[in-house]
């Protein structure tokens, strides 16, 4: 199949291959061996995840003095 790259770097996906990866957004590019390369990626909000840690760090009952503790400890780790 064939794609144009027009004068602002746009690639237009042929329909064939669009079916063939629905309700995908987003991709990673890269090149390999030559050819572009497009990876469906799958994005999520921050709010989502967000919601998910405190969630999960309600439920361990972690204090905000205990997630103080654990950054303050990740920080000074050497590299």
């Amino acid at each position: 199949m064939l794609a144009k790259k027009t004068s602002k770097n746009q690639i237009t996906l042929p329909k064939a291959i669009v079916r063939q990866i629905p309700a995908t957004e987003y991709f990673d590019v890269s090149i390999q061996e030559g050819a572009v390369l497009l990876k469906p990626v799958v994005v999520s909000v921050a709010g989502e995840r967000l919601g998910a840690v405190r969630k999960k760090v309600r439920a361990l009952g972690l204090t905000e003095d205990d997630v103080k503790s654990a950054i303050r400890w990740a920080r000074g780790r050497k590299r």
